[in-house]
């Protein structure tokens, strides 16, 4: 029966990598120069730089942003794009110190400040790092089923991926590599929300925000 199970998993982490591509609803090259599409918990944190031939968005300091259940303190959540299943792919570089927790965080399924799932990309993995989490009316708590020791960061930008079918309650993460997940979880719990980019504690730069999906604006 464990193996059954095991198949299964696999079978469904491999559907979810393989579906079908949806429809773009959202790109952000960050060339504007400003936050207008963006919900940041500070602003202040956030410039734009040029990088790789052209503009990047760069967290560049972290903010002692009170959140009102333990989750990441510097996100910016794009504005008026709420989504079910979805695809989204980002570049990112972190820009921070080499040390165990360094991260940069991805969310998704935004609702509220205490209604959210993200992905940590840590650096060394424990129970609070280099997992999947959801902050739901407490602080965050891991859903992760499968992980990896640790993110393997340096100075080089990276493209990362995350995948999910919300009826099934499948996330799938890829880091640099699409073929494999390097994380997953199956939760049900928040069945839509908006998505968003930032760390716990760290700095980073991103670029190249591409979201595809199935909109549940209303």
């Amino acid at each position: 029966m464990k193996c059954l199970w095991l198949l299964l998993l696999v079978f469904n982490w491999e559907s979810v990598s393989g579906a079908e591509e949806l429809p773009v609803l959202a790109t952000e090259d960050f060339e504007s120069g400003n936050l207008s599409r963006w919900t940041a918990t500070d602003p202040t944190a956030w410039n734009w730089e040029e990088a790789r031939g052209s503009h990047v968005l760069h967290q560049f300091r972290q903010s002692q942003v009170a959140t009102p259940v333990r989750s990441p303190f510097n996100r910016a959540v794009l504005k008026g794009v709420p989504v079910r299943d979805f695809q989204l792919d980002v570049d990112l570089q972190t820009t921070t110190r080499d040390y165990p927790h360094r991260s940069l965080c991805l969310v998704f399924g935004y609702q509220d400040p205490t209604h959210f799932y993200y992905v940590h990309l840590g650096q060394q993995a424990d129970d609070h790092a280099n997992q999947i989490f959801i902050v739901k009316e407490a602080p965050r708590i891991k859903i992760s089923l499968t992980s990896t020791p640790g993110t393997p960061w340096d100075d080089q930008w990276h493209h990362v991926r995350i995948r999910r079918t919300v009826e099934s309650g499948d996330i799938a993460v890829y880091f640099d590599q699409m073929e494999k997940p390097v994380m997953t979880a199956r939760d049900t719990s928040l069945e839509w929300g908006a998505v968003g980019i930032g760390s716990f504690d760290d700095t980073g730069r991103f670029d190249n925000f591409v979201l595809r999906g199935v909109s549940a604006a209303r």
